[in-house]
């Protein structure tokens, strides 16, 4: 067991504070402290964001986003060995406390350095990364904290669209042969399915796959919440006008919509990342992810070099078992210090959407943000 290491009691302490979507200010508060007493700039902001700095130099500007809330109810918060258990150890408080101490290690970076923890990433509304986009100037760079696995580096994500159904019907007695609220809300989940051809797969990173996440209703009123997550190029606005055609008299309303990203393994941020993952002795992994994250959320708007990087497992993800092995989360604060070394030549910024690397080189993994 690795006691007395602070950047271990940093950790701890996170996820000793309940974070659910929502409910972000407490543990906003403590990090922005905690940053403070490392030596930088924090602070939080109008959407409860923590946000912290370092440097003041004119060379690039380096963003670090991760999120603050979890999912799941609070599990109890143990060391056992080597592995630190708690509600977000994985997703995504392991990579954010990783940046933190990472982003603190480099006082004399030539630029600045900007670490924030969003809120609400674990929603639709993406509320934090959100409000960021609009208010922050354009950094030259930023790498997401998200479970990539400590020698692994993310390059992209599917996008998400995400509606809801409602539908109602006269009331009547069961045995009447007229369609009833919770039938037609049934069919219409099968044109939803149907809608997107025969290839959808939730396995495959470039085809479309769609989840129901909830269903309620009754003979006279029934409701559904779809998901569709959707590869790059996909046109969601004929998706949903193609689902506006097979109502069946019910309403439909879009929540929610973010575009796929995906970006290059000669990205100059991909670049940094796995120098510093063989640097720090590991083989570095190329990865693609059926989920979304708040990658999708910045890489809309900033064509900026951009990758997903941070410790942890992410098949443990929102799962009662949740931890991370206390030897990866320090590897990875180690890799995040490094490639920060590297960033600070980066030239400028590089945009996104060129040409894909070969997909055989790059592992898939299905569902896991």
């Amino acid at each position: 067991m690795m006691n007395g290491r602070p950047e271990v009691d940093l950790l701890r302490r996170m996820l000793a504070i309940p974070s659910p979507s929502g409910q972000e200010r407490d543990l906003a508060r403590f990090l922005a402290a905690a940053a403070e007493r490392m030596g930088m700039t924090a602070g939080i902001d109008e959407a409860g964001n923590m946000v912290a700095s370092t440097g003041r130099g004119g060379g690039p500007t380096i963003l670090m986003l991760g999120h603050l809330d979890t999912v799941g109810a609070l599990a109890p918060v143990d060391v056992t060995d080597n592995r630190l258990y708690g509600c977000g150890a994985v997703d995504a408080k392991g990579p954010l406390a990783a940046m933190l101490i990472a982003a603190a290690a480099r006082p004399r970076f030539p630029g600045r350095l900007v670490v924030v923890g969003a809120v609400e990433e674990e929603t639709p509304s993406s509320r934090g990364a959100m409000h960021i986009r609009r208010t922050m100037a354009r950094p030259d760079a930023i790498v997401i904290g998200e479970p990539s696995g400590w020698d692994g580096v993310v390059l992209g994500y599917k996008g998400k669209l995400d509606i809801a159904y409602r539908v109602s019907r006269p009331a009547t007695h069961p045995t009447n042969p007229a369609e009833k609220a919770t039938e037609a809300a049934v069919m219409f989940w099968a044109d939803a399915v149907a809608a997107l051809g025969p290839e959808a797969s939730h396995t495959a990173f470039d085809q479309p796959a769609v989840t129901l996440h909830e269903m309620t209703g009754d003979l006279v009123e029934a409701s559904l919440e779809i998901s569709y997550r959707l590869p790059p190029g996909f046109d969601h606005r004929a998706l949903v006008d193609r689902l506006l055609s097979l109502t069946r008299g019910g309403e439909l309303v879009v929540r929610n919509t973010v575009a796929a990203v995906r970006t290059r393994r000669d990205d100059p941020v991909v670049r940094a990342l796995t120098a510093a993952i063989r640097r720090a002795g590991g083989e570095p992994r190329h990865k693609l992810k059926t989920a979304t994250s708040d990658m999708n959320t910045l890489g809309e708007v900033w064509p900026v070099p951009m990758a997903t990087y941070g410790p942890g497992d992410s098949r443990l993800d929102h799962s009662p078992a949740e931890h991370i092995l206390i030897e990866d989360y320090l590897r990875g604060i180690a890799v995040l210090t490094a490639a920060t070394d590297d960033l600070e030549h980066l030239p400028g910024a590089a945009g996104l959407g060129s040409a894909p690397s070969p997909s055989h080189a790059i592992e898939l993994l299905v569902g896991q943000p």
